[in-house]
């Protein structure tokens, strides 16, 4: 039509997946909301994601295949666009295979394929700032950590003094970014793009944050906490902290907190924020602050950069995306969701002609709770296969599982994975605000 503005392929899809079924490929929807392609385009949807579709007569009406939907590009053909291919980080000590979101500050997130370890190793553990990376400590022992507020007697403490008087603990435990995920919500949302990449399971090594509030003498007004590090403001007023997060006392006080100095059994680097930083397992990696040199007990709710408004917060009731934020609409993220991924085959991976069986592996969590079951579906999710899923080492450490799926042909398939739960607690397939 004259005068329509030109929309790419992603924009189509996002306004009206269905019709843009019909106008990309002449696809239907029927009544079961399962889609159908005629010959012309299935074949035409075939030729975009790589191979002849053996399920496509069970894909959702306006679903877009993978292989397509991470090639879609601004541009005005209805079919998607070459793929611009991802920037990786450059960074010592740092996989050259990390996938670089931001530079200011620094954030790179790890791909699938690279989280096959039990334990993620250093050098493939996501990378996630808000402020500047500040200069290595000259002397790690001597670095000073301030516990004040609420407490019965402040104590201000050598990073020596830590590991001289509390009994070391070592915990292999999943950090995950708040925003993990985020790329694929619908409406597109602001911030870095994560796709599945920003968590990472290592073993930690440090004193428990309790046994240290414990030793100050936690008052019975103690109510939040506000955790500081010592990374610059981007903006180098150094009047101003990059961020300051925190949580309620009862999460505070869980045995597994650690402030943390060794990572993977070696000295914890300064991109992860050596000499110390906090380890809060199960919530946003925000509240683990990083090169941290005070944690404030306090009497009300923390007021720190990073707190309040919208940030690192959840609507209660669903909101248009694009509306006005009403704050009193909002609580913390507190607890992250079930996640299922999985680590190997990579994502895109090609198999040799005649490949009849598939061996996955793979890893789930679930924040604060434990993953109780893993289901994968190979037809667009009309049937569902258990797989065999292994306890934790700890709490807070993620869950391995392992299936075996079959091919019953040569073609394009999708392997969807869906966690729930300890509460029963499903992953959506589709993320929305």
């Amino acid at each position: 039509m004259a005068g329509e503005i030109e929309r790419s392929f992603e924009e189509l899809y996002h306004d009206d997946p269905e019709r843009a079924d019909a106008l990309a490929f002449g696809r239907a929807t029927q009544p079961s909301r399962r889609g159908f392609l005629g010959g012309a385009g299935l074949a035409a949807m075939g030729a975009a994601a790589g191979g002849v579709i053996p399920f496509a007569a069970n894909m959702p009406g306006g679903l877009v295949p993978a292989a397509m939907a991470q090639g879609a590009a601004p541009g005005a053909s209805p079919t998607p666009a070459a793929p611009k291919g991802p920037q990786y980080l450059k960074f010592p000590g740092k996989s050259d295979k990390l996938v670089l979101l931001g530079e200011k500050p620094l954030v790179a997130e790890t791909p699938e394929s690279l989280l096959d370890d039990a334990t993620t190793p250093t050098d493939k553990f996501f990378v996630r700032n808000n402020g500047q990376i500040p200069d290595e400590a000259k002397d790690a022992d001597k670095w000073k950590i301030t516990i004040d507020g609420e407490v019965n007697k402040k104590l201000e403490l050598t990073l020596g003094e830590l590991k001289a008087k509390f009994k070391p603990v070592t915990r292999r435990m999943v950090l995950e970014c708040g925003g993990n995920g985020r790329s694929f919500f619908t409406p597109q949302a602001r911030g870095n793009q994560w796709t599945n990449g920003g968590a990472g399971c290592a073993e930690w090594t440090g004193a428990r944050a309790a046994d240290v509030l414990k030793a100050a003498g936690v008052k019975p007004s103690s109510i939040f906490s506000g955790h500081y590090g010592a990374d610059p403001h981007l903006s180098g007023d150094a009047s101003k902290p990059a961020l300051s997060r925190g949580v309620p006392i009862k999460k505070l006080m869980d045995e597994n907190n650690l402030i943390v100095w060794a990572m993977n059994g070696q000295p914890l680097p300064n991109v992860h924020g050596s000499p110390v930083r906090l380890v809060i397992p199960g919530w946003p990696g925000s509240v683990s602050a990083k090169w941290f040199n005070r944690l404030w007990v306090r009497d009300k709710y923390h007021d720190g950069p990073g707190m309040g408004q919208t940030s690192y917060r959840v609507a209660i009731k669903p909101m248009i995306p694009g509306d006005k934020p009403d704050e009193k609409n909002f609580r913390d993220l507190e607890s992250m969701p079930v996640r299922s991924i999985i680590t190997n085959p990579a994502n895109g991976a090609k198999l040799p002609a005649g490949t009849k069986e598939v061996q996955l592996r793979a890893a789930a969590w679930a924040g604060d709770y434990t993953v109780k079951q893993v289901d994968i579906s190979i037809d667009f999710g009309a049937s569902w296969i258990k797989a065999k899923l292994d306890s934790p080492k700890n709490k807070y450490d993620w869950q391995r599982w392992t299936a075996a799926v079959k091919l019953l042909s040569d073609g394009y398939f999708e392997i969807w994975t869906r966690g729930t739960d300890s509460r029963g607690i499903a992953q959506p397939h589709v993320a929305g605000f």
